[in-house]
């Protein structure tokens, strides 16, 4: 679509440094179009204060601001920990799921506004471009992506903060604290600055630098313990207490951030090739990916336990790519839903300085026998099977070993 036919353009608005600049870059390079803010809630918290005024102060004709934490944690966060994706083994995907769940609701909202064009503040190195724009290829084939990092002549953040400071445009962070940080109710990462330098160890008792907990030095001498109830996989309480899937994620936050845990430190491959350094806050959902886990080694039996945790590693690589609305992703939350029939009981985790110990674990659909299992003289396992077993067991073995023999 050339230039001059974009009237209207719906923009992926957070408010942070990239799109504070884009919506009078759009006006300028877009002669002077119509510019609809849209910023979804997935747990911003403050820093969705005083959005909608600066960007209509910047040039925005409106601004939508819509609640996605429910939608968020129950049809994106939930299912990745059922599926029990971890990328890399570290990186419990807080950015990454949540980049699909808003472009989609941005893409309604420019359809209902009859829009020319989507554009996001995304980088040309990042993993999110990818993740915005394979959403509004889902939902919106035909719509025209406007990318300003892809365009423009800024090189970096710091002639973006030129470019805010010389457009009269408030900013909320410096030169001296200008760490890249993505903030919603499941993490918080930190990017940029002294953490550029994998030699660097992260300042996490410096002030400010965490937001959502504390260093494990820092935490409690005394351990805080706690039980998660799930009902087929779904975590519905905790300490007996009924709650919301929104107030038990914010909860566990708070118990988690306040005993030093969930901080991961990791360098990542990201999908366009690089690898790059990124610090992360994942208090609550540690503790849910740990206490879920536990709870499948109970209720899961061993075939179907140790194939899920191979195709892990695929959801996560899915949900990392941006692939989220794909029938891959789909077939294989079908597959998770089923393994999650039986995945119901309570979990307790003593948590302590960064660390979280199981204390015990229950469900109705226990696979576990303590008769069978036992070291105690028993009457339900015939221990003399064990030899018939392991004669047909290591027969291909005791065979290969024969023919070696035979011929040296």
């Amino acid at each position: 679509m050339d230039k001059k036919d974009i009237k209207k353009v719906v923009l992926a608005y957070s408010g942070g440094l990239d799109t504070s600049i884009i919506i009078p870059w759009l006006k300028e390079n877009y002669n002077n179009c119509e510019v609809v803010a849209v910023s979804g809630d997935v747990g911003q918290g403050t820093e969705l204060d005083g959005l909608e005024e600066k960007a209509l102060a910047t040039g925005a004709s409106k601004l939508y601001i819509e609640n996605l934490e429910k939608e968020f944690v129950e049809d994106y966060i939930f299912p990745t920990m059922q599926a029990g994706a971890v990328y890399e083994k570290d990186y419990l995907l807080g950015t990454s799921f949540a980049r699909p769940c808003i472009a989609k609701r941005i893409v309604e909202i420019a359809l209902a506004e009859g829009a020319d064009a989507i554009c996001h503040g995304c980088t040309g190195k990042g993993n999110d471009q990818v993740r915005f724009e394979l959403t509004i290829k889902a939902f919106a084939p035909d719509m025209a992506i406007i990318a300003p990092w892809r365009e423009w002549d800024i090189k970096s953040r710091e002639e973006e903060i030129e470019y805010a400071e010389a457009h009269n445009i408030p900013l909320k962070i410096n030169r001296e604290t200008n760490y890249s940080k993505d903030k919603n109710l499941w993490h918080l990462s930190h990017e940029g600055l002294d953490l550029e330098d994998p030699a660097n160890e992260p300042l996490y008792n410096k002030p400010g630098f965490l937001e959502m907990g504390v260093s494990p030095e820092m935490a409690p001498d005394k351990p805080t313990y706690v039980k998660i109830s799930f009902e087929k996989g779904v975590p519905v309480a905790l300490d007996d207490v009924k709650m919301d899937s929104v107030s038990l994620v914010k909860k566990l936050n708070e118990l988690g951030g306040a005993n030093g845990i969930g901080l991961a430190d990791l360098v990542e491959n990201r999908l366009v090739g690089m690898k790059s350094r990124g610090v992360y806050e994942t208090p609550g959902g540690t503790i849910l990916y740990r206490a879920h886990q536990v709870l499948e080694t109970i209720t899961l039996d061993r075939d179907t336990q140790h194939y899920k945790e191979v195709l892990a590693v695929k959801f996560a690589d899915l949900v990392y790519n941006g692939q989220w609305f794909t029938p891959l992703r789909e077939a294989l939350t079908a597959f998770v839903d089923k393994t999650q029939e039986t995945v119901t009981g309570d979990v307790t985790l003593k948590l302590y300085k960064g660390n979280m110990i199981n204390a015990g674990v229950t469900s109705p659909y226990t696979l576990y026998s303590e008769e069978i299992a036992t070291f105690d003289e028993d009457e339900v396992y015939d221990q003399t099977d064990a030899a018939g077993f392991i004669n047909l067991f290591g027969l291909p073995i005791k065979v290969k070993a024969q023919s070696n023999q035979r011929n040296k």
